[in-house]
């Protein structure tokens, strides 16, 4: 027989499995997931004619004389490209980019089969499953940890029906803001009040009252702002001159006539002023000299601030420091009187009613009758207070000023001043004068007005006969301020509003600012010990750059008192020391960049999400989300070496490998895509060009069949 008739039969055997080859791709041109297969050819044996001969001599070598006996389908190999993606519009269709496979299991994890085919769904148990009711594996949400561990083994991913979560109180809240450490702000409160108390009462400690009515204190002048949020700046010795009554004093004897006048005056900075006169005219009366002498001490008012009047009933000359002008020296101050003077004046007759109120950022000085010096607004008050009651006279001389004056700090951070009269001591008549404090006010100098705080103290300015009804206020003063507020839950899910307040308390040059912290919850809930007991204060400290430095305190116990559980620790994270990671102070407005708690109350699953790690997200009626499974992904060494069964499922093969476990997008798996399927990688054209070369190959090999019988025809024909 002719070996071309089995060489061709060959031939139509391979184009034959080749065809069913093609058919199936071109079949499962639209089968989720589908790897087309392509058919190999390979040569049979050959039949050896003659074999190859080397060269000897002059003659050359032959080639082999062979003739092939045919082809065979010698392998099919699966094409793993990527097919293209297509969204879909169900959420728990996925699709894989890049390499790897999903994993699923017929019969509970015990065995393991593998797809590309991403058409899940959850079956009526809540089992995340694949078209064929195969259990797509993976890892399930720790309840301990609340966290899915990728580590552990896989399992069978089950979401039961009508998950809820329980309410899971707060254990931490993250405050991240900027306070203005500005010279203007825009955020700012009040001062706190202060009140007034009666004399020979104890002053409370701290004196300021908030608003909620608690003691607090009541917050450094040196860092506060006027009403337009600007900053006093306030430095060390600055501050006002203030008087309760004009400084007068009236000369202790006559006017000597026809004399002279010489009489020195101490003034405000140490120096001293000489005023006389000389070349009397002769002859003058009383009247005339005193004319003169009051003419010399008028002429000097812009710097002894004295003004002089004579009384011609009485002989005597009357002077008065009205305390009206900050470049004048304040109060009337006799250091000498000359042997030959004859004023009538002496050093007793010297007259004190102003008195310096000077800002020390180290303390304070409230006795009245002396300088005074302050550092919160609450010693300004008691200074100021303590002077004028002191101003009048001590009628049962009990060592105690019985007096109805009041100078409080009111509620919109105002000085307030009030001369209701109908006191034990002698109520007077007050003539309010505050000026400003410059070079000229203390000994050496060294010192400059501030204008702003000034004015600010000036406008309490006020005549306030005894027994007035009228109230005096200066301008506000004010604290810089930043407030935040976010809900934390306790451990039955309720909700509680925890507030942080924060007001600029000091400054230092070479360190940084510090900010009071006030935590606040609302009653009956408590979160200190003592009272108030639904507050709790503590300190935020930042470093000159602007970095945090540290606060206190790092955590709360809140106790909700409404049954749930007590003592629930809360910490509250303002950033670590030294970064910007958290609370700044930069001259900038203040603001709350992000706040959050990690609390939540019980909730209803609502809906499930996948990402592209494969995690189902699970968001709860309660706002909240978070993983509840993560699908697993396989991938092998030599993907073609997987063995295709029915259904879209692949399983392992001693040529494949074994899986190598992990999840999306790790170790060269690819990433998965939700809401998505891979189509198969089928490219119809190729296929259909496939056919026509596959066609066409059959029919050759057909020809050389008929064309042998021809020749066996032909080869029978010669017995005839």
């Amino acid at each position: 027989m002719l070996k071309s008739l089995f060489a061709g039969v060959s031939g139509l055997q391979s184009h034959q499995v080749a065809m069913d080859v093609e058919s199936n791709n071109i079949a499962n041109v639209n089968t989720i997931g589908f790897k087309y297969s392509r058919a190999n050819f390979s040569d049979l044996l050959a039949q050896t004619k003659a074999i190859a001969t080397a060269p000897q001599g002059s003659l050359g070598g032959k080639n082999p004389v062979q003739v092939g006996l045919g082809a065979s389908a010698s392998s099919v190999t699966k094409i793993f490209a990527q097919g293209s993606v297509q969204n879909s519009d169900k959420n728990t269709d996925v699709a894989i980019q890049g390499d790897g496979f999903f994993i699923v299991s017929p019969d509970g994890g015990n065995t393991y089969k593998y797809t590309r085919s991403g058409d899940f769904k959850f079956d009526a148990g809540g089992n995340f499953v694949d078209n064929n009711g195969f259990i797509v594996q993976g890892w399930l949400r720790d309840q301990t940890t609340g966290l899915v561990d990728a580590t552990a083994p896989i399992t069978n991913i089950n979401i039961p029906p009508g998950l809820t979560t329980p309410a899971s109180p707060t254990q931490k809240v993250i405050i991240k803001a900027n306070l203005n450490s500005g010279p203007r702000v825009d955020n700012y409160s009040a001062a706190y009040e202060v009140k007034s108390y009666p004399a020979g009462t104890a002053l409370p400690s701290p004196a300021a009252i908030d608003e909620n009515g608690n003691p607090i204190e009541s917050g450094d002048m040196g860092v506060m702002f006027n009403e337009s949020g600007e900053a006093f700046n306030l430095q060390a010795k600055q501050g006002i001159w203030a008087s309760f009554i004009d400084t007068t004093t009236t000369a202790t004897g006559v006017v000597t006539a026809n004399a002279e006048l010489d009489i020195t005056f101490e003034l405000d900075n140490g120096t001293t002023k000489q005023i006389t006169t000389s070349n009397a005219p002769g002859g003058e009366t009383q009247a005339q000299t005193a004319s003169r002498f009051v003419s010399a001490i008028n002429a000097q008012t812009s710097v002894t601030g004295i003004e002089a009047v004579y009384d011609p009933g009485t002989g005597e000359i009357t002077l008065t420091n009205g305390n009206s002008n900050s470049n004048s020296s304040h109060n009337i101050r006799i250091s000498a009187v000359g042997a030959l003077d004859g004023s009538g004046f002496a050093l007793a007759d010297s007259a004190t009613t102003a008195y310096r109120y000077q800002y020390d950022p180290t303390g304070a000085t409230t006795t009245e009758g002396f300088d005074k010096k302050f550092r919160t607004i609450a010693d300004l008050r008691e200074a100021l207070e303590n002077q004028a009651r002191a101003t009048a006279v001590d009628t049962d001389i009990d060592g105690i000023y019985e007096n109805n004056i009041e100078v409080t700090v009111n509620e919109q951070g105002k000085f307030e001043l009030s001369n209701p009269g109908g006191s034990l001591d002698s109520d007077y008549d007050i003539n309010l004068s505050i000026t400003g404090m410059n070079a000229n006010s203390i000994t050496g100098g060294g010192i400059t007005e501030n204008s702003s705080f000034t004015r600010s103290m000036e406008a309490l300015n006020a005549t306030l006969p005894s027994g007035s009804t009228a109230t005096a206020f200066s301008q506000g003063f004010n604290a810089a301020t930043h407030s935040a507020s976010i809900d934390v839950f306790d451990s039955l899910g309720s909700k509680h509003t925890l507030r942080t307040e924060f007001r600029k308390v000091a400054v230092d040059s070479s360190t940084g600012s510090t900010w009071n912290m006030k935590i606040s919850v609302p009653e009956p809930a408590t979160i200190d010990t003592i009272t108030p007991y639904n507050e709790k204060t503590g300190f935020v400290r930042f470093n000159s750059d602007g970095s945090l430095s540290t606060y206190n305190p790092p955590n709360v116990s809140f106790t909700a008192n409404n049954g749930s559980a007590p003592n629930q620790q809360v910490s509250i994270g303002l950033g670590t020391s030294n970064s910007f990671d958290g609370m700044t102070s930069f001259d900038s407005i203040s603001s709350t960049s992000g706040i959050s708690q990690d609390g939540f109350t019980g909730g209803d699953l609502v809906g499930i999400r996948i990402d592209q790690s494969g995690t189902l997200v699970g968001s709860f009626s309660n706002g909240r989300s978070f993983g509840l499974a993560q699908i697993g992904m396989a991938k092998f060494t030599n993907n073609e070496g997987l063995s295709t069964e029915g259904g879209n499922v692949f399983i392992q093969t001693a040529n494949s490998g074994d899986p190598i476990i992990g999840t999306a997008a790790t170790a060269g798996r690819g990433f998965m895509q939700a809401a998505a399927l891979e189509a198969s990688n089928v490219d119809l054209s190729r296929s259909l060009t496939q056919l026509i070369i596959i066609q066409r190959g059959y029919q050759a090999n057909g020809k050389t069949i008929t064309t042998s019988d021809t020749l066996l025809e032909t080869l029978i024909g010669l017995k005839r």
